[in-house]
């Protein structure tokens, strides 16, 4: 399926359906050769969007934005999925969250992603886990929120070994903020949950909702999402510290890509 055919679909609403998936095969592809091939995706028959549901993954989607915008960029990454579903219920300018919508995302949360080759520990295990307001803390100047005690001592630590051109770039995600980084993940390859899941951990698997931060170097974007964040001075310099570990290394057990900007906390 190329990029056309999946943006026809998606005007034509015609594709979705996580608990009946079709199968396709797909060929493999390297996303970032740069360092390594561990973002190569092997050729293998991956899952992708079915067609029964794509409605509901469209609005899912866009409701999910609202939200986001309504309560905040910053707040987004550790509200509730039940205050998720207050907000749109009463906020003016988003619609309520319908049943099979609601579905689609119970769904989406609680399939076994080890069909898309995800082998990851499941963190969170009801889809209405809340992160509690009291155990976090907001980083300065990066909208992000960390967990207080080991999570926020051990970023401030790096802070101080590696200096200021190191950045925090994604800490506490709660489910909702996982649900909708996974979903459009899924968007931006075309429908291939198996793709997607190589890419980014499925909602109940982010062990950014217990502890994990990302980092990134000051000024370089998009790339500190790359392996090619592994070429510059700021990785160069985690590796020397005895007190972190990366999450996902290369040819990691979990089924995921290298992640040489994810920190390991827990």
């Amino acid at each position: 399926m190329n990029r056309r055919d999946f943006l026809d679909k998606i005007k034509t609403v015609t594709i979705i359906g996580l608990s009946y998936p079709t199968i396709s095969s797909a060929h493999s592809r390297i996303n970032d050769s740069i360092i390594t091939n561990s973002d190569k995706y092997t050729d293998h028959k991956d899952i992708f969007i079915p067609n029964d549901e794509m409605k509901d993954f469209i609005s899912v989607r866009r409701k999910l934005r609202q939200v986001q915008r309504y309560v905040g960029y910053g707040n987004f990454n550790i509200i509730s999925f039940d205050y998720m579903l207050k907000t749109a219920k009463y906020a003016s300018k988003i619609e309520q969250f319908s049943k099979e919508e609601i579905d689609f995302m119970e769904k989406t949360f609680y399939i076994n992603p080890s069909q898309y080759g995800f082998y990851g520990k499941k963190v969170s295990t009801k889809i209405t886990d809340a992160i509690n307001k009291k155990d976090v803390v907001k980083i300065p100047r990066t909208g992000h929120y960390l967990f207080k005690g080991k999570p926020e001592k051990t970023y401030y630590e790096m802070k101080k070994d590696i200096g200021d051109t190191m950045v925090l770039t994604s800490g506490v995600r709660s489910v909702v903020k996982q649900m909708k980084l996974y979903l459009d993940k899924v968007y931006r390859t075309e429908g291939n949950i198996t793709k997607a899941s190589k890419s980014l951990a499925p909602p109940a698997y982010t062990y950014h909702s217990n502890g994990d931060f990302d980092v990134g170097k000051k000024g370089f974007g998009y790339n500190n999402f790359t392996s090619r964040f592994a070429l510059t001075e700021e990785f160069y310099q985690m590796k020397k510290l005895k007190y972190i570990e990366m999450r996902y290394t290369i040819n990691n057990k979990d089924g995921v890509r290298y992640e040489p900007w994810h920190i390991k906390v827990i």
